[in-house]
């Protein structure tokens, strides 16, 4: 699993996406790569490249904003509180086939 974040990601605070999404995989157990994503939308300096820095999230999720969780069988969680939701619903030892 890979969980797209801002550059605050896991240390950002638990009331933030990024880090809410993070802390919830963590506290079910599950392991977990990070990429970190540029382009802030509250940043204005970083407007001119948010396209360019969130390609990618945009082709996995269909939007730019993130936090997004892309599973191992290629399906994707968008949003801190979908994937809270399916963090305590999928114990590790299952698979992303369920979704």
């Amino acid at each position: 699993m890979v969980l797209y974040t801002c550059p605050g990601g896991k240390a950002a605070p638990s009331w933030h996406p990024c880090g809410k999404a993070a802390k919830a995989l963590d506290d079910a157990g599950h392991e977990y790569e990070r990429k970190q994503v540029g382009g802030g939308r509250l940043m204005f300096w970083t407007w001119a490249s948010r396209a360019r820095d969130r390609a990618e999230v945009k082709r996995l999720s269909g939007r730019r904003t993130v936090p997004i969780l892309v599973l191992d069988g290629g399906g994707v969680v968008a949003g801190s509180g979908a994937i809270a939701r399916w963090a305590r619903t999928h114990p590790p030892a299952e698979t992303d086939a369920a979704i």
